[in-house]
Parts: C-alpha cells; sequence; structure tokens
C-alpha cells in the first residue's frame, strides 16, 4: 500500500518501513524541506495499517531529525533536515589554493606529542588501566578542577567525554527529548546547528555580538520555550565573540528568570586567549561547563573535560557506561603531561593569533570592510551575499568558508581562519577580500 503525497508515493506497513520511506524521499529530494506531510490518521487510513504505527514512524523521523511535529499544524519535513548537513556546505580547496576555511589552529603553535605519550606509556606499563576502574584519571581531574575554580565555575563532578561535542550530545540527550526546543547562538558552530536536529531538537536562534549572546535575544528564546541554552564563552566560532563582565551579569539576570532551562557552556578559547572567563553557571538547576583539549593541543586529542550539577553528570557517566565505557587514561595521562609541564604557552599563543586577527581587521577596515574578531582564530565578515565573493577569492587563490554553514536566520558573512597567516599575507588578502565584496555600510552581524 501507499499514500501519494503531490509526485511521491509514502511505502509501507510497519513503523520502520514508512519512516525508511519518508527518509529516503528527503534524501533525494522527492519531499522538500518544509513540505507537509499527510496527518497520521489519513496516511494510516491509505495504507491500511493501524494510527499508532504511523505514529511511531512520525516518532522516529522526529528522533532523526528529518520532521518536525507543531501540534494541530501538522507534521513537515524540517527546513534544514539532518540528512542535508551543514558539512556538506564545506569548501572544496583546489590544489594551489590557502586554505582558510577550515578552522584548524596553527601547528606550529601545537605541542610536540611524543614526550607527553611515552609518559602515559610507561605509566600505563607500571599500572594497566583494567575494567572497573574509576573513568577519570585523578590528576587530571585534580588538575581541571583547581583550573575550574580559579575560574569561577561552580563546583560539580569532572567526566571526561571524547571531545565538546560529545559532551554537548550527551547532556542535551540527558534532558531533552525530540521535539524541545534548544537556544542557540546564531552565527554559531555549525556542528551544533546539525546536532539539534538530529536529536529531533528545533533551534531557537540567539542573535550575537563581541561581547556574546544578546540577552533580549535570549530572553525571547527562553519565552518561547527553549529547554536549553548553549553559549561560547570564548573564542565563539565563528565570529570571535568572548562574553564579557557585564554580559555575563545581564545574561545570569536573564537565565535566572527560568531556572528550569539547561545551560551549557563551552570555553572554546580554554588555553588559547588570554581574555578572562566570565562563567554563567550557577543560576539554573542543571548546567554543564566544557573544556576540550582540541584547539591548544591539537585536533586529534579528542578529550573534553566537563563539570556540571551532580544530575547532569551522573546521567551523562551513566550512559557512558553504556557505551564507549569511558575515554583511555592513555589520552588522559598525556594531556596531564602536556599540562604540567607548559607545553602550551597560553599567553604565547592567544598573542599570537591576536595580532593576526587585529592585522587582518585593520587591513580590511583601511579598505572599507567591516570585520569581527575579539578572539580566538577566526574573523568574521558579514557581506551581502555569500556565493560571489567566496568563488571569487577561491579564483584569486584564497579559500574561506561561506557564513550558511554557521546561520540560521543572521545575515550574510564570510569566515576566514586566520591561523597559519604570516604578516606579509594580511595585505595580499585584504586586498583579495575588498576586491571580491563590495564595501557596504557598516552593519552588525547579528
Amino acid at each position: 500500500m501507499y499514500f501519494v503525497l503531490e509526485e511521491y508515493r509514502i511505502e509501507g506497513r510497519r513503523a520502520a518501513e514508512i519512516a525508511a520511506s519518508v527518509e529516503r524521499a528527503v534524501g533525494a529530494g522527492g519531499l522538500e524541506p518544509g513540505q507537509l506531510l499527510p496527518p497520521m490518521r489519513e496516511l494510516a487510513a491509505d495504507l491500511g495499517v493501524n494510527p499508532n504505527t504511523v505514529a511511531a514512524a512520525y516518532r522516529t523521523l522526529r528522533e532523526r531529525g528529518v520532521i518536525e511535529t507543531a501540534g494541530r499544524r501538522g507534521s513537515r519535513v524540517r527546513p534544514k533536515p539532518a540528512t542535508t548537513a551543514r558539512e556538506l556546505s564545506r569548501l572544496e580547496v583546489p590544489p594551489g589554493v590557502r586554505n582558510l576555511s577550515d578552522g584548524n589552529p596553527d601547528p606550529a603553535l601545537l605541542p610536540a606529542l611524543t614526550e607527553a605519550f611515552a609518559a602515559a606509556a610507561a605509566h600505563a606499563d607500571r599500572e594497566p588501566v583494567l575494567y572497573g576502574e574509576a573513568a577519570v584519571d585523578p590528576e587530571l581531574a585534580r588538575l581541571a578542577r583547581a583550573d575550574l575554580d580559579a575560574d569561577g565555575v561552580p563546583d560539580g563532578p569532572v567526566t571526561v567525554t571524547s571531545g565538546a561535542l560529545d559532551a554537548i550530545e550527551r547532556v542535551l540527550a540527558a534532558h531533552l527529548r525530540p521535539g524541545d526546543a534548544v537556544a542557540v547562538e546564531d552565527p554559531g558552530w555549525r556542528s551544533v546547528l546539525d546536532l539539534a536536529p538530529a536529536l529531533g531538537l528545533r533551534t531557537l536562534p540567539v542573535g550575537v555580538d563581541d561581547e556574546g549572546p544578546l540577552p533580549d535575544d535570549v530572553r525571547g528564546a527562553l519565552r518561547s520555550g527553549a529547554r536549553a541554552l548553549i553559549v561560547t564563552d570564548r573564542a565563539q566560532n565563528p565570529t570571535g565573540a568572548a562574553v564579557s563582565a557585564t554580559r555575563a551579569r545581564a545574561l545570569r539576570s536573564v537565565i535566572a528568570e527560568h531556572p528550569q532551562t539547561l545551560l551549557i557552556e563551552d570555553d572554546h578559547g580554554h588555553r588559547i586567549v588570554d581574555l578572562p572567563l566570565h562563567p554563567l553557571a550557577g543560576v539554573t538547576h542543571h548546567w554543564a561547563f566544557v573544556r576540550s583539549a582540541a584547539k591548544a593541543c591539537g585536533p586529534d586529542l579528542r578529550l573534553a573535560v566537563f563539570t556540571g550539577d551532580p544530575v547532569t553528570a551522573d546521567r551523562v557517566q551513566g550512559r557512558q557506561r553504556l557505551g564507549p565505557g569511558w575515554v583511555s587514561h592513555l589520552l588522559q595521562r598525556a594531556v596531564v603531561r602536556l599540562w604540567v609541564s607548559g607545553a602550551v604557552d597560553v599567553r604565547e599563543v592567544a598573542a599570537a593569533y591576536g595580532r593576526r586577527r587585529d592585522a587582518l581587521i585593520a587591513a580590511l577596515a583601511e579598505r572599507g570592510i567591516e570585520a569581527y574578531g575579539r578572539s580566538g582564530m577566526n574573523v568574521w565578515v558579514p557581506v551581502p551575499d555569500e556565493t560571489g565573493p567566496v568563488a571569487r577569492l577561491l579564483h584569486s587563490g584564497w579559500a574561506v568558508a561561506p557564513g550558511a554553514g554557521f546561520r540560521v536566520s543572521s545575515p550574510p558573512g564570510l569566515r576566514i581562519t586566520v591561523s597559519t597567516l604570516a604578516a606579509h599575507d594580511i595585505g595580499p588578502l585584504a586586498d583579495a577580500v575588498a576586491s571580491a565584496i563590495d564595501p557596504a555600510p557598516a552593519r552588525r552581524y547579528v
């Protein structure tokens, strides 16, 4: 049996078959983003199945981020379904083109790993980690907690995950269910913007300026029903925003009006920026604070430390035990070695990225181009249109990231990763950007 939806036929007798039929159509373009699906009872009658079977199929599709349901307004294909992930918008960089689109740190500023892993391996030879032992290395937990205390992050258990996104996913899954709304920065980290719909969550965009999320936007999202809020404290990707002391006070005041909100903070700039941290945690019942080793020590070190309220930490640890079990202690001890040896000079790294950001922003300003980048390794350039400038820059030998992958409803922009720029690159790059876009009156990127 099948149901004809314009030019596409939904088929199946079981929930899994119906869900697969819809998902195939979305992936192939037979069902377009925003297209309304038939009411469950109507589809059930045409397929000759129980309405509960269709309800189960729709539930599966929501959980996979393929469709969204808005009560009596029905179910429709998501505007940006998980099957057309933002990863597909990544730029292919031809040979010979300078790649400023990937968001990677400068390899020259990453620490050498040989000694750290040799020391960790020697420790493992003496004291092998076996099943049933603690998931977190005691020394890593002690050092991480000391850093968190120094930065004013509230007390809470320390847990280790395989990177920041792993932590964010586990925390969201521990508290939210498909159909719930989460407030996200806009522009914001493309991985989070992909992750939320993949978990079946609705995203509510929150504007960003140099000092972080805009309080009025956060208030609006929470009043609209957002059950969670994700904030990047420093080196926000893609804009370089960093939450200031004044903005942190305003945001805490707004969030405190909604104590049931799940607050997730991603300290993206840990150990690569020298701006002080102004955490927001402590005004809601459930919260998580995440720090990754990727930007300071290298993306292949898939390790992040997070703390949070006891309930959140316990749920994440419990679910982790049922999956990977723990993050390798060999990796944990290598990161400890990097920390205690001072392998990463935070001031030197922050200064290097700061010089490159500031030089590019100043050079663009001289050419009438507005740009942003308060911290971290990226510069955000608002543009009237992304496609033309990206293509023209690629033709002139520079690959930059189109802003579409980082946006929900904010205006267009370009993300330029400055991590590998040398002083002699700044002028030619600024000239190329100026030639690629028409200078426009100054405007915010929110």
